[in-house]
């Protein structure tokens, strides 16, 4: 790896976790990590909690990590609804709502769509298309296809988000991974180049070829939501494909040091 690494972006939800399971290994080796000095970010496209719940969830778990270094797509979507002064229809997980704080949301002239099942349903679906076809933008906080939880794959925003899309014959802003500008507003604190960084992620889309295509490396891990040959589906591929974290941070640190 003849890379000059500064950063690591880490993907947290079938990277480092499973809902309230560890996956093995993480946690020591987020700690080894850490020794090698690198910075290191929590990137994630996480929209059924707030960041509050999200960071207490991780710290129970044991991982060694503060609220400042968890860089959400759910921050992104405020950013740009407070930018722009949308009064949204929040089309997003009630755990979720608290980082929405002081949002106006009154005769919504927007439509903000997150990881929300419960507000998959025809009343609210068909409430937002009519809002798109009058004119309203759509922002998808992110548009994942399908996630891990305990009892398996699930369906996640993408599909809702292109039904509206085709029914209203409208394009969502997406503002979570796989956005470059996304990428790039996490490590803009360290005022690294995208060359210096490297992604480590479950979504070979989402998160590798998102990374890769704004200059970054990106580490597949075989854990989460992976599914066998996805290595294969993105061009370039991966710049490694590991079994899991762990074998992940070892690659980094043992071509590093």
């Amino acid at each position: 790896m003849e890379h000059n690494i500064k950063t690591i972006l880490v993907d947290l939800s079938g990277t480092l976790h499973i809902e309230n399971e560890e996956i093995p290994g993480s946690v020591e080796a987020l700690k080894r990590l850490r020794n090698s000095k690198l910075n290191v970010k929590f990137v994630t496209n996480t929209t059924k909690e707030s960041q509050r719940l999200l960071f207490e969830r991780l710290r129970n778990l044991g991982f060694d990590i503060e609220s400042r270094e968890i860089f959400t797509s759910l921050t992104a979507a405020v950013k740009l609804i407070k930018q722009n002064s949308y009064r949204p229809l929040l089309m997003v997980d009630d755990r979720s709502l608290e980082d929405f704080k002081g949002i106006e949301t009154k005769n919504a002239n927007a439509v903000v769509v997150g990881l929300a099942p419960e507000k998959f349903q025809y009343n609210t679906l068909n409430q937002a298309f009519r809002l798109l076809m009058d004119g309203a933008p759509l922002i998808a906080i992110h548009k994942t296809r399908y996630y891990r939880t305990g009892s398996g794959l699930s369906l996640g925003p993408g599909p809702f988000v292109t039904g509206l899309e085709y029914a209203a014959d409208c394009k969502a802003e997406v503002v979570g991974k796989p956005e470059k500008a996304f990428f790039l507003s996490a490590v803009e604190e360290f005022q690294c180049h995208p060359n210096e960084c490297i992604m480590i992620g479950d979504d070979v889309k989402d998160d590798i070829h998102g990374a890769q295509g704004c200059g970054m490396l990106g580490i597949l891990v075989q854990t989460g939501k992976y599914r066998p040959n996805d290595e294969d589906k993105i061009d370039p591929k991966p710049f490694l494909t590991v079994r899991n974290f762990s074998e992940a941070v070892d690659k980094i640190i043992s071509t590093s040091s």
